[in-house]
């Protein structure tokens, strides 16, 4: 990509990361970049719309990345460091967050939510990898749901995240989305066969004092003496 093109669209992320869209305009990018405003538009003819779309492309390239991690060690291990890079970029992009991916805005168009969708399907899939699911190889339809479902959790409560102020602190946001995937794949294993296979198997991986034997031990004093009425 041109350096002066990359330049632009790195000052046009660093506006949408603190301002809505719609209150960023060309001037403030071309200063911000230190560069004329014709400028901008010779490399972005279709004005702020075009930029605004780069831009989205561009954090959504990044996005795409975080939940990429080789097929190796504990699954909970990968989703660990997944889930890190996902909320630094939360965390570095603040309101632009929203702005960036959440729509809200007078410059969404179905171009720039099929990027959003692009990157949704994405994180599915790299979470489907990590499953065991080569690319080409499709999972059943409750599998793909436990996923999916996951990835909007992890979506609205980064959201909450930010209108919380960033509380609570990021490693236990970051620990309850894994507790919560956790516990949909176990409860989606319940039903599903494919589900159950998958999960027996990412056990077999799992350390006995990681994040799955953690959950196991917190869930106990929550059941309590109330177990027998479930038989436990």
């Amino acid at each position: 990509m041109d350096e002066r093109r990359t330049q632009l669209i790195g000052a046009a992320l660093g506006l949408f990361a603190h301002h809505p869209p719609e209150d960023v305009s060309l001037d403030d990018v071309a200063a911000t970049a230190g560069v004329s405003r014709p400028l901008v538009y010779r490399y972005f003819p279709g004005g702020k719309q075009q930029l605004y779309e780069a831009a989205l492309r561009s954090a959504a390239d990044e996005l795409e990345q975080c939940f990429a991690e080789p097929q190796t060690g504990p699954l909970t291990r990968r989703l660990v460091r997944a889930l890190e890079r996902y909320l630094a970029f939360v965390d570095g992009h603040d309101a632009g967050f929203m702005a960036l991916l959440q729509g809200g805005s007078v410059v969404q168009t179905s171009r720039t939510h099929a990027i959003v969708d692009e990157v949704r399907r994405a994180a599915a899939d790299q979470i489907l990898f990590h499953l065991g699911f080569q690319p080409g190889h499709e999972a059943g339809p409750r599998l793909r749901m436990t996923v999916s479902t996951w990835i909007t959790v992890v979506e609205a409560a980064s959201l909450m995240w930010l209108d919380e102020d960033k509380q609570p602190p990021v490693t236990e946001l970051r620990d309850w989305l894994l507790d919560h995937f956790l516990a949909l794949l176990m409860a989606s294993a319940t039903r599903d066969a494919e589900t159950a296979r998958i999960v027996r198997h990412a056990l077999d991986l799992e350390e006995g004092d990681g994040p799955v034997g953690e959950l196991a031990r917190r869930m106990l004093p929550v059941v309590g003496d109330k177990g027998h009425l479930l038989n436990l």
